[in-house]
């Protein structure tokens, strides 16, 4: 069975959806037949992305959702489960960053992306695994961490403890939940080249970075397609259950 075949009608739930890798993510489901639910906060983005979407027949609804407020998070499962069935598929991809030295860095800083990346992911993941374990629907959470999660960088030192605590949030729930027929899995993206961050590829710093990368190159978007249908499949993840999956080049063991 194909994972194209494994998605036909399952229902998918994307946060983070707006741009970016979010909605290469929600892209990438539909075209392997899920109906997907694209959480963001900005709906003008979600509805042009749902649009694109239609155009190929895959079937989308935009769903605004604030993941740093859980009765927004709530609130948007329940109409996701209400237009679209039972959520099957949870792609937990929220998340912002800042740049800067530690000793720069301020509690509102912390905070911000502490609340997106940690708590919303948590939060998040809780209110869809509770739909999962109320409707006896076997389910497959990803959480998208980040290759800094294993392997730190300079000025982005929040951001690489929030992806960490990420890949433990992830083993976590992969032994709760298991029991329930939910396999709760982490990708780690290296990096990879999308439209945030395009242009800093062409400058002086994004160039001597890429240099030293194992194979003096960054990805893009599709080098993600096929580890994300793996763990978001059925029958062939189904004992791939809290694992940590690199996608990296080979980045976070050079």
């Amino acid at each position: 069975m194909s994972a194209t075949d494994n998605l036909q009608g399952c229902a998918a739930f994307v946060t983070g959806a707006s741009s970016g890798l979010g909605a290469r993510f929600a892209e990438v489901l539909a075209r392997a037949g899920a109906k997907v639910a694209l959480a963001a906060r900005r709906a003008d983005r979600l509805a042009a992305l749902a649009d694109r979407i239609a155009a190929f027949d895959g079937r989308a609804i935009p769903v605004v959702c604030d993941v740093t407020e859980p009765k927004s998070i709530r609130a948007a499962v329940e109409t996701a489960e209400t237009e679209l069935g039972p959520i099957g598929i949870l792609v937990n991809n929220s998340g912002i960053t800042v740049t800067k030295r530690i000793l720069d860095v301020t509690p509102a800083e912390f905070d911000g992306v502490m609340a997106t990346n940690v708590r919303g992911a948590f939060f998040t993941a809780q209110a869809v695994a509770e739909h999962m374990i109320r409707h006896e629907t076997p389910g497959r959470i990803v959480n998208i961490a980040s290759v800094l999660g294993l392997k730190p960088l300079a000025q982005v030192s929040v951001y690489a403890m929030s992806k960490a605590a990420m890949i433990q949030m992830t083993k976590a729930m992969a032994l709760e939940w298991g029991r329930h027929g939910i396999n709760v899995n982490c990708l780690c993206p290296g990096y990879i080249e999308t439209e945030m961050n395009a242009a800093y590829w062409q400058t002086e710093g994004g160039r001597k970075l890429m240099a030293l990368q194992p194979r003096r190159r960054i990805g893009t978007p599709a080098d993600l397609d096929a580890a994300l249908l793996l763990l978001a499949s059925g029958q062939p993840s189904r004992l791939i259950n809290g694992a940590v999956l690199a996608v990296d080049d080979g980045l976070s063991v050079s």
